[in-house]
């Protein structure tokens, strides 16, 4: 989860590289060629078959993970980094909330503990005193893209004993192929320059985030893999600062030890009382 993590973090600052000159389903199209190639490279070589058990739910997958994308790109693109990632990562409070109601998952007091200091965290980091407020429209993009995510993880879950991890992989980008190719159609934007290698790059780390993240997910209960997680809002403060020139304040820092506190919490083996016989 935390190699996850690293990945979308790198793959955020592509598509904040870009700087909003090439549109939102342009990025989802190029991100879902280079997955998709990538995706069935790999079942190939692993002699996996790709069409799976569960085609309804791998299909429902693919749907909301690619609404969820273009949420959380739009918000890449007109939010600073950090604070973009920060409001998608309210999405394990809703995974929390989801995986109880939908998988039966029990969520233990460490688990709530570390969701309670991760949302104080993102509220910290997304709202620093003396900032100019943030576009409200970006911010609700924001905050949708987090649900669906939540949605799309408590899917990929709910697959775990059915299909192999690369097979949800690969439906992803089967999935957001088509349903980004009309409106790219609709407004054509050709790529210059460095873009094309931008646009790679999004394929390229969303692929291996989509990997170890479907891989962490399948091996632990969703709460917890998305708590740990958070981690990301760290790395994306520090591309913000190191690319970007966003200047990180107190609160930032406060908010990213909280989340960082989260994930220690989230790791931490729960305690079992000695049993007698």
């Amino acid at each position: 989860m935390v190699l996850s993590a690293l990945s979308f973090s790198l793959m955020s600052v592509c598509v904040k590289q870009l700087e909003g000159a090439i549109p939102v389903a342009e990025v989802v199209l190029a991100r879902s060629v280079v997955s998709l190639a990538l995706s069935w490279w790999l079942l190939k070589h692993l002699g996996l078959n790709p069409w799976g058990e569960r085609r309804r739910m791998l299909v429902l997958r693919g749907v909301v993970g690619t609404l969820a994308l273009y949420c959380v790109y739009a918000a890449l693109a007109e939010l600073p980094l950090a604070a973009a990632t920060v409001f998608q990562y309210l999405y394990p409070t809703f995974t929390t909330a989801l995986a109880w109601g939908a998988l039966g998952e029990l969520a233990g007091k460490r688990i709530f503990a570390a969701m309670a200091f991760g949302w104080l965290g993102v509220w910290l980091v997304a709202q620093p005193f003396g900032a100019t407020p943030l576009e409200p429209w970006a911010v609700a993009i924001a905050i949708t893209g987090a649900l669906l995510t939540s949605i799309a993880y408590v899917t990929v879950r709910s697959l775990a004993n059915y299909e192999d991890p690369m097979v949800i992989v690969f439906y992803f980008p089967l999935v957001s192929l088509p349903l980004s190719m009309p409106w790219v159609m609709a407004n054509p934007v050709m790529p210059s320059g460095a873009d094309w290698a931008w646009l790679v790059g999004v394929g390229l780390f969303t692929q291996l985030g989509q990997i170890f993240l479907t891989k962490g997910l399948t091996q632990m209960p969703a709460a917890k893999a998305t708590a740990i997680s958070y981690v990301q809002v760290i790395f994306a403060a520090g591309w913000g600062a190191l690319w970007f020139g966003e200047l990180i304040n107190i609160s930032t820092v406060a908010g990213a030890l909280l989340v960082l506190l989260a994930t220690i919490l989230s790791l931490k083996p729960p305690h079992r009382p000695p049993q007698f016989h």
